[in-house]
């Protein structure tokens, strides 16, 4: 619900939206150029003196008008009828005529109305209104992505659109909501919906002196009224000694008597005005230069957040299934909850979804976040979810278990969990077998026990649909077939092997990019391959005679003009054979997959890489790219030194031209040999010198030697009260383990 009250604005009226924030920069400069030109007025001089020397300096005066922003506007009787000067705030001299910016008249018509009045003025509220509806529904989704209100400041993750979305986001949210809730005030103001934001001048007084005008610097009643508090003074007609000042400050209005000097039924502001004021200060930057400065920088942002969300939104679209028939909520008999990071647990549901639909189901599919409170009709609730990372819940599953807390399952309800995962990590499926104990707890009975698919298995799934029919009381024929993303053809080029002598086979394996001949736009950037992508990216390899793909990360980016990995061989290993059998010039079939959560964040402070075997394949990866000369450490583990020191001549070189600061290896097939995780342990000191430096791990390599580095880790950071968890939580502990 959060999502779409977010999205529907900004799609809807994003254009618009975004028109408004650009000429909302434009009027921002206004208070900041005002503040460059204008003269200040430091003397703390009064009204009855300013007023004496422009009267003295300009003869018949009408008016004296003192902006918000500091300048001082006098009107007067000229010639060609009534002219105005700006005036020194100072001293009260004639500055030179006066004349309102024309860019920056237009610009704020263009901003109130679109030159389309009154019409106009009610598309800027609308506009207004959806500012604040994006502003407001946007912190809140803020808030939830990043793990709650307190760690509004932890690092963002994603893909590039998303980290740039969040990042502005935080940045320009409070200016947004500043910006919007003025614009909405002052809109409603227009239209006369809200009363009591304009003062009240009281009556003409019936007890004026009607003597001989006093000078007017002698008039007590302003010379009590300091320059700062003024708004707007207007002079008596000339020769009518019964006519007064009226005289409108900060604090209210009333009359000035001009020959006695007193001041005459003054009308105190309302706090309706003076709250309004507030309003048109804020929204302006009148009289707040430097605030004017922010919310202008805020409202930059506008422009790329609308284009960024357009294109998250338009990713999140495409990336769905569509699925046919998809009954609502309230009227489905079914639920199938899906928790998935890469929507291939989505190409599962959308074929149970069709098979059910066909048993004359009425069946409801959607994201595992998207819990409702309830579900009247639904007998069946079928969650089919993904494991992420270590245990983790698919992005598309974070907020489900808190939801859950919230879930009102009726009597009659049951419900079925399947998990979805690969049995060569340690922690298989246990984010599904979470929810299907979570469920169990609140007292939801069980449809099937809890069973799991392993690596895809289209057989697998297929008896857990027989068995899901058999208690659904009809048969149910599940037949899968995944969806391999869109693959290209690449050529190997070079290819280096290792580790042979010690039982290991591995090798390191270039390929050429394909030529992307169709994306013109891409040529036109000077991109000329089809292929986009940075080390730590995956690349998904399709093996002969099978469907499913194989990831594999990458030591390369796109800008080297060959995409590298490095493949140690498994015994039975489907796609490791295939690929250590391949010889230059012969052909793989692979797409690539984004990884933006393993990347070393911005920044200065030092990297700490460790990896084992093929793990150190993305971490060469950051150091040759590491042209700024950060501070990269290097822990590697392998075998033997002679046999599989995997990327040596690079490492080598990198401590050379300073791209690597440090490098420490541990090999396990020598004398006295040890393991990488050995290696960090030893290096205590070292670690937690650079862990107070702000220094980011990333881990990159088998289970268990991740699991290995962190206690190792743990140990090292003990005396600073720290943990692997602790820098977890701040972004500073990345894994990418297999």
């Amino acid at each position: 619900m959060l999502r779409r009250l977010h999205s529907l604005p900004g799609l809807f009226a994003g254009l618009i939206v975004a028109f408004m924030a650009i000429t909302g920069v434009v009027l921002s400069l206004q208070p900041l150029l005002d503040h460059v030109v204008v003269p200040s007025a430091t003397n703390g001089i009064s009204v009855a003196t300013l007023a004496q020397a422009v009267s003295d300096n300009l003869g018949s005066v009408q008016r004296i008008v003192h902006s918000a922003s500091g300048a001082v506007t006098a009107y007067y009787d000229g010639a060609q009828g009534t002219l105005a000067a700006s005036i020194d705030p100072g001293t009260g001299a004639v500055l030179g005529d006066y004349a309102p910016s024309p860019f920056f008249a237009f610009f704020t018509e263009l901003h109130r109305s679109l030159f389309l009045g009154t019409n106009g003025r009610i598309a800027a509220g609308i506009a207004a209104l959806a500012m604040m509806v994006l502003s407001v529904s946007g912190a809140f989704m803020l808030a939830a992505r990043l793990g709650g209100w307190r760690k509004l400041l932890a690092t963002a993750k994603g893909t590039l659109s998303q980290r740039l979305h969040v990042e502005l986001s935080r940045l320009a949210v409070l200016g947004l909501l500043i910006s919007a809730f003025t614009g909405m005030v002052m809109s409603l103001n227009t239209f006369g919906l809200i009363g009591n934001t304009s003062g009240t001048l009281g009556g003409f007084p019936t007890n004026v002196d009607g003597g001989t005008p006093a000078p007017i610097g002698d008039l007590l009643a302003l010379k009590d009224v300091p320059l700062a508090n003024l708004r707007e003074l207007t002079f008596p007609y000339a020769g009518d000694p019964t006519d007064v000042f009226t005289l409108m400050t900060s604090t209210g209005q009333g009359y000035v008597d001009q020959a006695s000097g007193a001041l005459l039924n003054f009308t105190p502001n309302g706090l309706g005005q003076t709250i309004y004021e507030t309003i048109y200060m804020l929204h302006t930057g009148q009289g707040l230069w430097w605030f004017g400065v922010l919310l202008g920088l805020a409202a930059l942002c506008v422009p790329v957040l609308a284009a960024t969300g357009t294109l998250i939104w338009w990713m999140r679209r495409r990336s769905q299934p569509r699925i046919t028939g998809n009954v609502t909520a309230r009227h489905a008999d079914t639920i199938i909850l899906v928790g998935s990071e890469g929507n291939s647990t989505w190409g599962f549901a959308a074929n149970l979804h069709r098979e059910l639909t066909a048993q004359g189901h009425k069946v409801h599919a959607t994201t595992m976040n998207a819990l409702a409170s309830e579900y009247p009709l639904a007998k069946t609730m079928l969650v089919m979810t993904a494991t992420y990372g270590d245990g983790a819940a698919p992005s598309s599953a974070r907020n489900f278990l808190a939801r859950l807390d919230h879930f009102k399952p009726h009597a009659d309800m049951e419900f079925a969990v399947l998990g979805f995962g690969d049995r060569s990590f340690v922690h298989f499926c246990q984010f599904a077998e979470q929810v299907d104990q979570a469920l169990r707890s609140k007292a939801v009975p069980a449809l099937l026990p809890f069973e799991t698919i392993d690596r895809q298995s289209a057989q697998s799934f297929a008896h857990w649909g027989e068995s899901l029919g058999r208690a659904l009381g009809h048969g149910l024929t599940l037949e899968h077939a995944p969806t391999v993303p869109e693959t290209s053809e690449l050529t190997l080029i070079e290819r280096t092997d290792f580790g042979v002598e010690v039982q290991a086979p591995t090798t390191t394996l270039r390929f050429a990019l394909p030529v992307d001949r169709r994306n013109w736009f891409q040529r036109l950037l000077g991109r000329k391959h089809a292929f986009a992508f940075d080390p730590g990216d995956l690349v998904g390899i399709v093996p002969p005679g099978s469907q499913v793909p194989r990831y594999y990360s990458l030591a390369s980016s796109a800008k080297d003009g060959a995409l590298e990995i490095c493949v140690r061989k498994q015994s039975g290993g489907v796609c490791s054979e295939f690929l250590h059998g391949l010889n230059p010039g012969e052909n793989i079939s692979a797409f690539v997959k984004r990884n933006p959560d393993f990347r070393p964040q911005s920044g200065r402070a030092p990297v700490i890489l460790i990896g084992a075997g093929t793990g150190i394949a993305p971490l060469a990866g950051f150091v040759r790219h590491n042209k700024r000369h950060r501070p990269y450490y290097l822990y590697f583990g392998g075998r033997d030194p002679a046999s599989d020191f995997l990327y040596a001549p690079l490492l080598n070189t990198a401590l050379t031209d300073q791209r690597l600061t440090g490098l420490a290896t541990a090999f396990s097939r020598v004398v006295g040999g040890a393991y990488v995780q050995h290696r960090v342990r030893d290096d205590a000191v070292k670690i937690r010198e650079l862990v107070t430096r702000g220094a980011q791990v990333m881990v990159c390599g088998g289970r268990d030697m991740a699991d290995g580095v962190r206690e190792s880790l743990d140990f090292c950071l003990a005396p600073l009260g720290g943990t692997v968890a602790t820098l977890k939580a701040k972004g500073r502990y990345l894994e990418d383990v297999y």
